[in-house]
């Protein structure tokens, strides 16, 4: 089969192109297993933190991509209740240990044992994937291959983000950047808070004026003042700056959500520059958002279904995926950027 593999550690800055095209064995599923022919893979900002190292794979060659829809061509012996012939989704969490005391709890995104799909191992960059039958998904026939494939991660881990966001209606939410996670929150934000007003911070005009056509009431740069003070902001990027001047666009009691594996280290100076009073102090909260459960997936794609999401999604060939990564990269982004490795 054909896949883009990461063979190692590059940086951005002096290659465009860091993922290879390979013949590469296609995988024999396990016992507990399915093997997809990959129809759609998401792109995804973690995949440029694998390849810089933020989030590094603990073993090279890997095969990047967690958000994958697929057919099922085969299964492993035990697997009894997927058909062959089906469609299933893959998302960032490949898996779990099921006996840990996060795991019992259903916080199976804090295990120790938890697993990235596309991480530590091969994930949809290909034209096959294997993964264990319990961590796919059923994706809705509403959505195409391509449209469901963002919807695994950008689209989960955003819903998780609303969540933890802890909004009412009415609440003012506050999104700082604006790319393929982003542009789901809103639409679901409109969604389920029909009464909140949504406000966006983004660097690029064009990305402000996606943000109005989506429903935004205010859109603006990252540093600009919007027409009121927000209950709740989540974070979508990978960058310091909108996580300070967020702070400061917080109502007292309002709450920061960081939705990023990692942070880029270019800007991290201005952590110098927290100054408790105006950013921290009137009961202001941050959180971190860790990966996701299967139960983020599983409810995001059936809210997804009955509001009929369209995500905006670019769509590239398998031998693109260097050019889709650079685009994300120098934030070219509208939308979602989807791998196509097969026909489909």
């Amino acid at each position: 089969m054909k896949a883009m593999l990461l063979e190692r550690i590059v940086s951005l800055r002096e290659t465009a192109d860091p993922l290879t095209l390979a013949d590469f064995p296609v995988p024999v599923p396990g016992e507990n297993d399915l093997l997809l022919r990959v129809h759609a893979c998401g792109v995804c900002h973690t995949e440029l933190d694998e390849i810089e190292g933020r989030t590094p794979p603990p073993v090279f060659p890997v095969i990047p991509g967690h958000q994958v829809v697929g057919e099922v061509v085969d299964r492993g012996r035990n697997v009894k209740d997927i058909d062959v012939g089906s469609r299933r989704g893959v998302a960032w969490i490949h898996s779990a240990c099921g006996t840990c005391s996060f795991c019992r709890k259903g916080q199976e995104n804090l295990c120790a044992g938890f697993r990235a799909t596309g991480r530590d191992v091969h994930g949809g960059y290909a034209e096959y994937m294997v993964a264990p039958a319990a961590f796919t998904y059923e994706i809705p026939d509403v959505f195409s291959s391509a449209e469901a494939a963002p919807l695994l991660c950008a689209g989960a881990i955003g819903y998780r983000s609303l969540m933890l966001a802890g909004i009412e209606n009415g609440s003012v939410l506050g999104l700082t950047g604006f790319g393929a996670s982003g542009h789901l929150v809103l639409s679901l934000a409109r969604f389920l808070y029909p009464d909140s007003p949504v406000v966006v911070f983004a660097r690029s005009e064009r990305e402000q004026e996606f943000a109005k056509k989506l429903g935004a009431q205010w859109s603006g740069g990252t540093e600009a003042e919007p027409p009121e003070s927000c209950d709740a902001i989540i974070d979508t990027t990978p960058a310091w700056l909108p996580v300070i001047t967020a702070l400061e666009r917080l109502n007292p009691g309002g709450r920061l959500v960081i939705n990023a594996i990692r942070k880029e280290t270019s800007d991290r100076r201005l952590l110098a520059d927290l100054d408790y009073e105006r950013h921290l102090w009137m009961e202001k909260e941050v959180r971190s958002v860790a990966n996701i459960t299967r139960s983020d997936v599983r409810e995001f794609l059936g809210l997804a279904a009955s509001m009929s999401m369209k995500p905006e999604i670019q769509v590239y060939s398998l031998n693109d995926a260097n050019r889709a990564l650079m685009e994300m990269k120098n934030h070219s982004i509208r939308g979602a950027k989807v791998l196509l490795p097969a026909d489909s």
